[in-house]
């Protein structure tokens, strides 16, 4: 069976989610989603840096949604509730990366979960961190330590891979003054989604964590001009930066997840590096017995090549896209990884059977 989708939003994730659909044999894009008045009309292949396709790009919501898809890929910069009620409602699945990974605690999890029984559908959160790295990994590795004492998912990224100007000086901060940087509101709006990885970690290891999380920013500084993408770092302003939130049970850690984030090596106070391993994600178990696994190839191999593709966006994207047609044959309701089968991609298509 063929699965038909919409791409909603076009940024790197969306045009690697587009190229994934392209190639993946249950499913087919029908419809495309753009914010930008000057990628209405353009073709979606196109968009995504392929030949055309047939199937061009708009920002008529109603249009889209008279398509009736299987599913929506959602991926703006910044989810909304209301359209993902809406997209629900109407009875058509959505696939995300922008929260709903396990989401007990939020606001408005009553909300979507009636949203997705009325039309009789399903939504899933998915990605790579979080999405993956700091959930479903720790999940099945897990399997093979007992009297676990600490589960630890942590990312290293150079962030000049990361072109997005706005975002990076504007709701990251890097770039300002310190006592500024301090003021970040990533704490909450990663912490969202992180939280809902260490809620999933907790449960399902059969831990219950006091009601308050610890949480942790650190900053370092540049000490001269830092040339980067976005511009450059004056000296003295915020050049790289730690992120920390922690599940604890009785005040001691138990869940830890966090991010380092640098503007390269060079010209820190403090003077932080990647260390060895250079850019990693690692997932650590702490138990009988504790190892850790390091995930390299999620980082571009240099910065220039990521601004045309870089392989954690490409990842996230195909996280969404092999999720797809296991969600539409799921259940209604909100759905985690504990409730979908295992979910897999696909082989190239010269060797399919």
């Amino acid at each position: 069976m063929t699965y038909s989708v919409v791409q909603w939003a076009t940024g790197n994730l969306g045009r690697a989610a587009i190229q994934g659909i392209g190639s993946h044999p249950e499913l087919e894009l029908v419809g495309c989603w753009v914010h930008s008045d000057a990628k209405v009309g353009v073709d979606a292949g196109e968009l995504a840096g392929d030949e055309a396709i047939g199937v061009a790009a708009t920002n008529d919501v109603d249009a889209l949604l008279a398509l009736k898809p299987d599913c929506i890929l959602y991926s703006p910069l910044m989810g909304q509730t209301p359209e993902v009620v809406r997209f629900l409602e109407a009875g058509i699945n959505v696939v995300t990366p922008l929260g709903w990974f396990y989401p007990r605690r939020t606001a408005d999890v009553a909300v979507v979960e009636q949203a997705a029984r009325k039309g009789g559908v399903t939504l899933h959160g998915t990605g790579i961190h979080p999405g993956g790295i700091t959930e479903r990994f720790p999940l099945m590795l897990s399997a093979m330590s007992r009297d676990i004492t600490h589960v630890r998912a942590e990312e290293f990224s150079d962030i000049r891979s990361y072109a997005a100007e706005g975002v990076v000086r504007e709701i990251m901060l890097f770039g300002k003054d310190p006592a500024e940087a301090a003021k970040s509101p990533m704490l909450h709006i990663l912490g969202g989604g992180f939280g809902q990885s260490i809620d999933m970690i907790a449960d399902t290891l059969g831990v219950e964590l006091d009601a308050e999380r610890a949480t942790g920013h650190e900053m370092a500084v540049a000490t001269k001009p830092i040339d980067t993408p976005v511009g450059v770092l004056e000296a003295g302003t915020v050049a790289a930066q730690r992120f920390t939130w922690q599940g604890l049970v009785g005040g001691t850690p138990f869940a830890t997840v966090r991010v380092n984030w640098l503007m390269g090596t060079e010209n820190l106070e403090p003077a932080w590096s990647f260390g060895a391993e250079g850019e990693r994600f690692e997932v650590e178990i702490t138990g009988d017995p504790s190892f850790t696994t390091v995930f390299h190839g999620l980082h571009p191999d240099d910065i220039e090549a990521a601004q045309a593709r870089n392989p954690g966006m490409v990842a996230t994207a195909m996280h969404c896209v092999s999720a797809i047609p296991y969600v539409c044959r799921a259940e209604p309701g909100i759905q985690t990884y504990l409730d979908l089968p295992l979910v897999a991609g696909r082989a190239a298509a010269g060797l399919r059977s």
